[in-house]
């Protein structure tokens, strides 16, 4: 018997980024605590740019340019970069339980799992996709969709992703603060020459509905199961408003990443897991605070962990590998290994010494 999933597809309107964000962090709410089968939510949003969970917001994006455009910013719940949206990019939220059949185990697993289902999605369209580690689908070597996930509601995960139906690159190049490291790191002087859409792979003017669509049959395909279309039930809708009113039109959330005291030393650090930025203080020897930001993948309460085991530890590189080895665990941050936020740790600590 072929399991039945159940499918939010929103095509009336683009939805603003507190409701589309809200709607997503519904969907493994509901699989975890109502009941639900997975969920698969398909939408586009108005004009807007969105941050990934431990990004800086402020260092991501010029904030003033997208006041000046009408350009709606927010911050999700999951890890990764910053991503442009609009009427021509599928949004895609999911959610499922982490021990669902079929379904690899881990965020490398998950991205891994989700890469199939979109590959042959756009199979379908006529593109030949793969994925490209840690978190970006690309064809030829240019990136056609971002992958991104968390996990804080239970047994069950959200996913997202971002794929380019159209994007306006211009766009991009003016409302983005994308570090040096970053550029410096994709080997790209241009935008245009990393990134891609469906409508230049194809030479087709193709509609987003027909995208939608192809992701659908994609994840039938994949994990053998069928969607009934649905809409959120009561239970949803109020899980829906209480997120927009408590979390996605708050500028504590949105800004919950500020840029910290400017007598921090700053660490950047392009990693296999992501960019780690690492804001530091000392206090004699000892680290006085740490903030740990970037667009990586973890959980609020293992990056929590790490700053606080840093705290009152001693700078020097032994002791800071002794303390983050006493709290670490498998993928506590994706791609990244003790070694590694230490050497951006430490970078933060020489940037400190020097102010």
């Amino acid at each position: 018997m072929t399991d039945t999933w159940r499918l939010f597809k929103n095509l009336q309107r683009p939805l603003s980024t507190a409701e589309g964000l809200a709607v997503d962090d519904t969907l493994p709410r509901s699989v975890s605590r109502n009941g639900s089968p997975p969920l698969l939510h398909l939408y586009t949003f108005v004009p807007s740019v969105i941050v990934g969970k431990y990004q800086d917001i402020e260092a991501a994006l010029r904030l003033d340019r997208c006041r000046a455009r009408g350009i709606e910013y927010n911050r999700r719940s999951t890890g990764g970069g910053t991503v442009i949206m609009g009427p021509d990019i599928v949004a895609l939220g999911f959610g499922i339980n982490v021990d669902y059949p079929g379904l690899k185990g881990g965020v490398g697993g998950l991205f891994e799992t989700m890469s199939r289902v979109l590959a042959r999605a756009l199979e379908k369209l006529g593109i030949n996709a793969r994925f490209q580690p840690k978190n970006d689908l690309e064809v030829n070597g240019k990136k056609i969709a971002g992958l991104s996930a968390a996990s804080e509601t239970g047994n069950s995960l959200l996913f997202h992703t971002s794929l380019l139906v159209d994007f306006d690159i211009p766009l991009m190049m003016d409302i983005m603060n994308t570090p040096l490291v970053k550029l410096q790191d994709k080997g790209y002087n241009c935008f245009s020459q990393r990134m891609t859409t469906v409508r230049r792979e194809t030479g087709r003017d193709l509609r987003v509905e027909e995208v939608m669509n192809a992701i659908r049959n994609g994840f039938e395909e994949v994990f053998r199961i069928q969607f009934r279309d649905d809409q959120p039930d009561t239970w949803e809708q109020e899980t829906v408003n209480r997120l927009i009113q408590e979390r996605y039109t708050r500028e504590s959330w949105i800004f919950s990443h500020k840029h910290p005291r400017s007598r921090m030393g700053i660490g950047r650090l392009k990693t296999r897991g992501g960019l780690l930025e690492i804001y530091l203080s000392l206090a004699g020897g000892s680290i006085e605070n740490v903030v740990i930001t970037g667009d990586f993948f973890s959980t609020p309460e293992r990056i929590n962990r790490i700053e606080n085991a840093l705290k009152w530890t001693s700078a020097r590189k032994e002791r800071i590998e002794k303390s983050l080895s006493s709290v670490w665990e498998n993928e506590m941050i994706y791609g990244i290994d003790v070694p590694t936020l230490t050497s951006a740790i430490l970078k933060a600590k020489e940037n400190q010494v020097r102010l």
